[in-house]
């Protein structure tokens, strides 16, 4: 596989090729069915939720974190990254346009005048007094 300038852009595309190409180098596209790379995704997410496991809540951009460690979740995060693109790849879903669309969906299910500030879940948004209650605190809304 081609090394990656770390100034180049990355896309999608690009690691959806970079990873074709990495597992056709090694002929694992043998062992790559839907259930395989979903399996070994979820295993990197078990090693990413290691990290964190016993820290607590952390604040934004890990101020108290040594460099090795935001090393170490920066590989686990890309682990994680790059099972998802290629399972996607291998199910024939682009997941650029998959990603835009969802975001249009969650535009619709979570419109800004109702849920600004509210962590609450889409089926228990009716009003902005209900949005608002309790500060917003209750759930993570993106599932």
């Amino acid at each position: 596989m081609a090394e990656v300038v770390e100034s180049e852009e990355v896309t999608l595309k690009k690691l959806k090729t970079m990873m074709a190409d990495f597992a056709k180098e090694r002929d694992w596209d043998q062992f790559h069915s839907p259930r395989n790379l979903l399996l070994a995704m979820v295993g990197e997410v078990g090693e990413l939720s290691e990290i964190f496991q016993w820290k607590g809540e952390v604040p934004r951009g890990l101020p108290d974190w040594k460099d090795e460690e935001k090393q170490h979740l920066g590989e686990e995060l890309s682990d994680v990254l790059l099972y998802l693109v290629r399972l996607a790849d291998i199910c024939g879903i682009d997941l650029g346009k998959a990603v835009l669309r969802k975001l249009e969906l969650n535009g619709k299910k979570y419109p800004v005048k109702l849920c600004k500030g509210s962590s609450r879940k889409h089926t228990q948004i009716s009003c902005e007094d209900d949005c608002n209650e309790n500060g917003g605190k209750e759930e993570d809304p993106t599932k």
